[in-house]
């Protein structure tokens, strides 16, 4: 995956990034919260502009650009005009979504630009090609707040802000249920639902046949303590494989972590059942 290095920030590599908005609807309230967000150390500042009072009159928003620039330093800023179809405050039209946007990045203070994009292939593509030459990096973005769509659906999406030359694709859905959500956080859910079914087994296996064999391998006055050191270690990996599932999914992707996953459910079953098998063994021959 191609990262996106903005000022100081890289977009796609190490941990998730966070993005911070302005919503004020003044000049006075705008800078106030650009301010108290310096104290919060977000990575980006989202402007919402389409809560601003005076969003279309040109100059007054380069009046605030320049200032909300002198106060961020070195901070990227992403400017976003939310039109009311995709849930923002005001409507606007595609020509003047279009001419905004590219004014606003040929001034130089914007890092960013949001275009919705499906606002019209042809202003799409204007508006790109028009921000890229002002050397401003642009967020692609869909909004459905009625439903989730389906994979294939949000990867279509997600392809088309790609072949439109966006440099980060951006896709907010409505989740309805815990379906919707598997299908965002994992490509293809079959293999989650192979790794949980594969942990249920896991248990349904280890917990009986560990108590089973601390009954015929240790002595009487032995069993509580061994018993006791085994939900110890049981519990302290669950633990330990919380904090390094999370550290893998950030360092591979959640497709890996959980094949990885996989591959060691399945392998600590097979020990499992060769250590009860030898189990078995010593207790016939004794």
């Amino acid at each position: 995956m191609k990262t996106v290095k903005i000022r100081d920030v890289e977009i796609g590599a190490g941990i998730p990034k966070i993005c911070v908005p302005i919503v004020g609807v003044t000049k006075k309230e705008i800078l106030a919260q650009a301010k108290a967000l310096l104290e919060f150390h977000a990575d980006v500042v989202e402007w919402r502009i389409d809560w601003f009072e005076n969003v279309f009159d040109f100059d007054a928003l380069l009046d605030v650009l320049k200032d909300l620039r002198e106060v961020l330093g070195t901070m990227p800023l992403l400017m976003t005009f939310r039109t009311s179809k995709e849930g923002g405050e005001k409507a606007i039209e595609p020509e003047a979504y279009a001419e905004l946007n590219i004014k606003a990045a040929q001034t130089g203070l914007v890092d960013l630009v949001d275009v919705e994009v499906f606002t019209g292939d042809e202003i799409v593509s204007r508006i790109i090609r028009e921000a890229h030459a002002a050397n401003v990096y642009v967020v692609a973005s869909n909004h459905d707040f009625d439903k989730t769509p389906d994979k294939d659906d949000i990867v279509g999406r997600l392809r088309k802000m790609q072949d439109m030359d966006a440099d980060i694709p951006k896709i907010a859905v409505m989740p309805r249920c815990k379906r919707d959500v598997l299908t965002l956080l994992a490509p293809n859910p079959r293999v989650l639902y192979a790794v949980q079914l594969l942990n249920f087994a896991s248990c349904a296996v280890y917990v009986p046949g560990m108590m089973d064999y601390m009954r015929h391998v240790l002595p009487q006055s032995q069993l509580l303590r061994g018993v006791t050191l085994a939900g110890t270690a049981t519990t302290l990996g669950s633990l330990l494989a919380t904090i390094l599932g999370g550290w893998l999914m950030d360092a591979v992707g959640v497709s890996t972590a959980l094949l990885v996953v996989q591959f060691f459910a399945g392998f600590g079953t097979l020990l499992l059942t060769l250590a009860l098998s030898r189990a078995v063994k010593l207790v016939r021959t004794t």
